[in-house]
């Protein structure tokens, strides 16, 4: 498939998805306190682009804070599994069903803890992104191939040899692919977390424009978390080409 289609595909589909949501909204009459098209949501978005980005910072900064504290969390407890099968199968089931405790049910918790502010968006974004790096860097170094690591020893590699200068490279693919993953979930836990417990950032603007009935203005601060999201994600893949290189040879 040539390389300038396929580079352009994304932009296509998207513009035909917000030309056909103006045409159903225009040919329907759709109030714009029900489903604001996308004209009104540009409308909006211009007219209140300074409150948005102050917002967005916000929310963009914290969401980093706690990734980052995701990021070390993730690779040490992952590290830690994926070296040691005991830790793997005493770990591995209490991480999986703290995982699937809904986030957002923290949020009151940790209120009571820290306050109403950054503590709970931080700690919110960190809680909801953390699982899925410390799995697959557990992942990459738990199916490090036997035979491999037997051909190691026998050239006299220690088990840390092993496991920091071939585990480790070999499970850059995995970390990246949970970075992708977790930084639109990390985004997803500010924000929630911003609609109940902050007086700052796009989930503050959204509970704000909703009470007020300003459609346009909230999915124009979605548009913005959506942004952010998609531009971290590109970032991880940029990343991700120019150092695993050698795990995409043959990839168009």
């Amino acid at each position: 498939m040539d390389k300038k289609l396929q580079a352009a595909a994304p932009w296509l589909l998207l513009a035909a998805t917000v030309l056909l949501w103006q045409l159903l909204c225009t040919a329907f009459d759709v109030s714009e306190f029900v489903f604001p098209s996308p004209l009104r949501i540009a409308q909006q978005a211009w007219e209140h682009h300074a409150a948005i980005l102050s917002h967005a910072w916000r929310t963009f900064w914290v969401t980093m804070v706690g990734f980052a504290i995701a990021i070390v969390v993730g690779v040490l407890l992952g590290a830690l599994m994926g070296s040691s099968k005991l830790a793997y199968n005493a770990m591995y089931p209490l991480m999986t069903g703290f995982n699937a405790l809904p986030k957002a049910a923290f949020v009151p918790i940790l209120v009571v803890w820290f306050g109403i502010g950054v503590g709970p968006a931080v700690l919110t974004a960190f809680l909801i992104s953390f699982f899925p790096i410390m799995v697959n860097i557990a992942t990459g170094l738990a199916t490090l191939e036997p035979e491999l690591e037997d051909v190691l020893r026998v050239l006299g590699a220690k088990r840390r040899d092993v496991l920091i200068k071939v585990g480790l490279p070999r499970s850059l693919p995995y970390f990246y692919g949970s970075l992708k993953v977790a930084i639109t979930l990390a985004f997803v836990g500010t924000t929630v977390s911003e609609m109940t417990a902050a007086n700052e950032g796009i989930g503050y603007l959204l509970v704000s424009a909703g009470s007020s009935m300003q459609m346009g203005l909230a999915f124009a601060g979605l548009l913005a978390v959506g942004l952010m999201a998609m531009v971290m994600y590109e970032f991880f893949a940029v990343v991700e080409k120019r150092t695993t290189a050698w795990a995409h040879r043959g990839q168009g």
